[in-house]
């Protein structure tokens, strides 16, 4: 009889300890899926922020300098989250919300924002006449590499202005993707573990007695 209870009570528990053990696999597994997703961030950024900095790296070149991007100080990155516009003017920020986007696979948003401000600065009519018809190209029409999600209408008017292009050739559209992100990736990227690693302190170890 006695032994026929532990063999009951032993094959109860044989469930529990296998419970016991998939919820630490899949903690396991959680838990690699984490570094694994931080070490690709980092690959990331550091990929982008080499690509961002190197048209810049080769101007300082000539010049007989070289300068190159910083990681920020954990106050600088919190300033990121008080304004959009913040983390845009920074180039580690910037360089950081677009692998961000690489890894949502919606870095067209971004790129075409950047695409726009630059065409915005152009001067010569020959040369703003060429880079509207590459953005367009590039981000506009139908089946566009980078194709931007933005309305028939405002990609029609872009269409019909691209002859004679202006620099506010592309305002709307551009205005419209920057809401977009703003409303919708900006806060993600905030919650995102890399930003957050940004915006942790370092902790200083304090030197061992001897």
């Amino acid at each position: 009889m006695q032994s026929a209870m532990f063999l009951a009570l032993q094959h109860n528990c044989r469930p529990m300890e296998r419970s016991a053990s998939n919820c630490q696999s899949k903690e396991e597994k959680k838990g690699k899926m984490k570094r694994t997703i931080m070490k690709d961030w980092k690959s990331r950024l550091s990929y982008f922020l080499q690509n961002s900095s190197s048209s810049t790296t080769a101007k300082a070149n000539k010049k007989g300098q070289q300068k190159a991007l910083l990681r920020p100080s954990p106050e600088e990155a919190q300033l990121w989250s008080e304004a959009f516009d913040e983390l845009l003017a920074n180039k580690y920020g910037l360089a950081a919300f677009r692998a961000f986007l690489k890894s949502e696979f919606c870095e067209e948003n971004i790129d075409f924002w950047l695409a726009c401000e630059d065409f915005k600065k152009t001067k010569s009519p020959q040369k703003m006449t060429a880079k509207a018809k590459k953005i367009y190209s590039d981000f506009i029409e139908k089946e566009a590499p980078k194709e931007i999600n933005i309305d028939f209408q405002t990609k029609n008017t872009i269409a019909q202005n691209l002859q004679e292009a202006t620099d506010t050739c592309f305002s709307t559209a551009q205005k419209r993707v920057y809401s977009l992100m703003e409303n919708n990736a900006y806060p993600r990227f905030l919650e995102s573990e890399f930003y957050q690693e940004l915006c942790k302190m370092p902790i200083h170890k304090e030197p061992q007695a001897t």
